[in-house]
């Protein structure tokens, strides 16, 4: 069974730090890219990086460049997300995405609060 589960999430003053995980379970993690999104309040989900099976190549929304890194630990199965300087408008439900054979598998997420 493919599992995913996020934490590390948390209210966090503007401009602090915040470094979210996600491990994976029941199936070959170093063979698949994965995608990070968050959902913010009353809105839609929305992009925020992706990194490929490797980490050699990673992608970043325009809203979120230079302030967040994803990265990946393949021997731990574990995905990453490091928040810098954050921003009120990082507020969101975070989700580790990631579609085998087409079908999309997420977890429960996980919340960040940037506010003071």
């Amino acid at each position: 069974e493919v599992q995913l589960v996020e934490s590390g999430g948390g209210l966090v003053q503007p401009g602090g730090s915040l470094r979210l995980s996600c491990a994976a379970s029941g199936f070959s993690f170093k063979s698949y890219h994965m995608v990070w999104l968050r959902q913010s309040p009353g809105k839609g989900f929305e992009w925020v990086s992706t990194i490929n099976y490797d980490g050699s190549t990673t992608t970043y929304a325009d809203s979120v460049k230079g302030r967040i890194t994803v990265s990946r630990d393949n021997a731990k199965n574990t995905l990453y997300l490091q928040m810098n300087a954050l921003e009120p408008e990082d507020t969101a439900i975070y989700f580790c995405t990631t579609i085998i054979l087409a079908r999309p598998y997420w977890g429960q997420g996980t919340q960040v609060i940037a506010s003071s």
